[in-house]
């Protein structure tokens, strides 16, 4: 018998857990899984809250990347084999101990790169080069500025920006987590105590910035759109906004999501700014998906992306792990393990 994760209904931490499974069989073109890693991401908050779309119907097992050893392989299947290190991004379903997957969404890893460290990339990194680069076509000369920086997505673009050679980065997030931040070249800013809008305005001559990636959502989203630069680009891609932590209420949180701004395709137009939603988990093509998660992969083997990991939780500590996300603590990824790493064991 296998595990997984299971969310039972819309609402708090209480609402998520763990239960046995049935090893699932690959079908044709699939590759089965045996899961050491899989990371959580905001999105799993939101759709246990029932705020995010899509999900599958109650109850339902969320998690959008994993890594860990192909165990089985199912007809028409190439290029894999038991036994073989790999890294997968789902369209769902990934929070279990074992998983079936296209092949199409299926990397090798290589030998040097951990288990931990490839389960840290393929929401987060792709996430982050999908806006960066697939939408934005970042240049050397462009400005950025990164909402949540000290996070997994925020870790992840700063590096991306890092490695395109991008010096004009502002970063906002809590104050105890600016080290990170300024060791990835940005200017930070105190999410709490400072006004990003009138920070980059000043810094920028007025001007704005190229590039905005923003996971907050709501009413943040138009201060967000007001910093754009002429042609600039806004990227939105999360709700975090309306994911309360012990601290705020649920009230609070629909309130966020009905501050959300509605867009003006004329004032965008004649302002020259572009808006793009972006969830990963919908991108259809998988081509390109593949395409981005082998840079991805590359460039962590060359040293130009560093995943960053917080902190591992036990798969039945997922409450926990979806409190500590609630509350803001983590710098970096978080994840959970179903079974043994090998890696570690050796």
């Amino acid at each position: 018998m296998g595990r997984r994760v299971v969310i039972r209904k819309a609402g708090g931490v209480s609402c998520i857990g763990t239960e046995a499974m049935e090893v699932p069989q690959p079908g044709s073109n699939e590759v089965r899984v045996r899961v050491v890693y899989a990371g959580i991401n905001f999105a799993d908050l939101l759709m246990r809250m029932g705020f995010y779309q899509p999900r599958p119907p109650y109850p339902f097992t969320p998690g959008y990347e994993v890594s860990g050893i192909v165990d089985a392989l199912g007809e028409g299947v190439t290029g894999f084999s038991p036994g073989q290190r790999v890294v997968a991004a789902m369209r769902n379903g990934g929070q279990a101990s074992h998983v079936v997957v296209s092949q199409d969404r299926v990397i090798p890893l290589p030998d040097d790169i951990a288990l931990k460290t490839a389960a840290a990339t393929p929401v987060t990194y792709l996430t982050a080069h999908h806006m960066l680069h697939h939408l934005g076509h970042l240049k050397t000369d462009d400005s950025v500025l990164i909402h949540g920086g000290a996070g997994g997505v925020g870790t992840a673009a700063l590096q991306l920006c890092r490695w395109a050679g991008v010096s004009k980065v502002w970063a906002t997030s809590s104050k105890p987590k600016h080290h990170i931040l300024e060791q990835y070249g940005a200017r930070p800013i105190d999410r709490h105590r400072e006004d990003f809008a009138s920070i980059v305005r000043s810094e920028t001559d007025g001007r704005g910035v190229d590039h905005i990636l923003d996971p907050i959502g709501g009413e943040h989203l138009k201060r967000s759109l007001s910093t754009l630069a002429e042609g600039g680009r806004l990227y939105t891609y999360g709700l975090s906004a309306a994911a309360p932590s012990g601290k705020r209420s649920l009230l609070k949180a629909m309130f966020a999501l009905r501050k959300t701004p509605k867009f003006d395709a004329l004032r965008l137009m004649t302002r020259n700014r572009a808006v793009f939603g972006v969830h990963m988990g919908t991108w259809s093509d998988e081509a390109v998906m593949h395409a981005q998660l082998s840079r991805i992969v590359d460039g962590i083997q060359t040293g130009h992306l560093e995943p960053i990991v917080d902190r591992v939780f036990p798969a039945e500590a997922v409450q926990e792990a979806h409190q500590h996300l609630h509350d803001a603590k983590n710098i970096g990824k978080v994840l959970l393990q179903f079974n043994e790493d090998e890696d570690e064991a050796s």
